[in-house]
């Protein structure tokens, strides 16, 4: 088996345990106060892994400052409404709405990138909406903001795809990161004040345990896309579909019913469908079309 595959799978099992440990605070504590010490304690290891060549003092030194700040604020939001929606949803529910991603990236390819997205890309495009409804089944359940919540961290996520596009290669990995660490921490910082508490030991390992699941995510995942093309590690980011049924039946006591089931599958079957497609399309994939979004 590949060795970006298996660390892709490595990587999203760390972002999956970092999330269940997220919906395990629930409401014990504010979406920004989880934001700010969750980013502080995974800013702890990202400060050390940076490349040899780069220098963190000269972060702010940037070729494309407009694009940067975008991803910042990308990543900045779809941080706090990914926090909000895995305190509020099943975590198959709100994995099933995130994974529209990779299909909200064919809608703005072809709207803001202008490309030519032919009938198997608008096809998986609406098979993953299907396969969401066969999950959320609105109508047939309550819809909560944690729902819209979902759907946004996709489409930011989404958004991330498309500016790193136009980011790769032209910028340094410190600038990305390091304006996103100030963003994250600078913004959940303020607006955790009018409602922080001081935490208690189990939520001061709670916020460790996401910041450390989250940092060797990134880790893990910016590794595998130097040792191998995206198109063999995308396919490891559907392992999270499992992880969310697991943990979600184990530690939450969430069962998905028959239907709920194959409609992951489905989204997964679209998701897969679209990155082939984008593989044909560009010949060798340069870009991780999943590279994790949330800080």
């Amino acid at each position: 088996m590949q060795k970006g595959f298996l660390l892709g799978l490595l990587a999203y099992a760390s972002f999956s345990w970092g999330d269940a440990t997220i919906k395990s605070l629930g409401h014990q504590v504010s979406v920004f106060e989880i934001g700010f010490f969750s980013i502080l304690s995974s800013a702890a290891i990202i400060f050390f892994t940076k490349p040899r060549e780069e220098r963190w003092r000269e972060f702010w030194r940037m070729s494309r400052p407009f694009a940067v700040h975008g991803r910042a604020i990308s990543g900045l939001l779809a941080g706090i409404l990914g926090i909000y929606a895995f305190t509020t949803l099943p975590l198959a529910e709100a994995y099933a709405l995130i994974f529209l991603s990779p299909l909200f990236v064919t809608i703005l390819s072809a709207v803001v990138l202008k490309e030519d997205i032919g009938l198997w890309r608008w096809s998986a495009v609406f098979a993953g909406i299907v396969g969401v409804f066969l999950v959320v089944r609105p109508g047939f359940k309550a819809l909560e903001l944690g729902h819209l919540a979902a759907v946004g961290v996709a489409l930011l996520a989404a958004m991330t795809i498309v500016i790193l596009r136009s980011l790769a290669g032209r910028e340094k990995r410190t600038s990305i990161m390091g304006v996103l660490l100030v963003y994250g921490l600078t913004f959940n910082g303020i607006l955790a004040i009018p409602h922080f508490h001081v935490p208690t030991l189990h939520q001061v390992g709670a916020f460790i345990v996401i910041g450390i699941c989250t940092a060797v995510g990134q880790i893990t995942l910016l590794t595998a896309t130097k040792i191998a093309p995206a198109s063999q590690i995308a396919p490891s980011h559907y392992s999270q579909i499992l992880w969310a049924v697991g943990i979600g039946a184990f530690f939450f006591a969430e069962y998905p019913d028959t239907l709920a089931v194959f409609g992951l599958i489905v989204i997964a079957s679209a998701g897969l469908l679209t990155m082939m497609r984008e593989k044909i399309r560009l010949g060798t994939v340069r870009w991780n079309p999943f590279f994790r979004n949330r800080l």
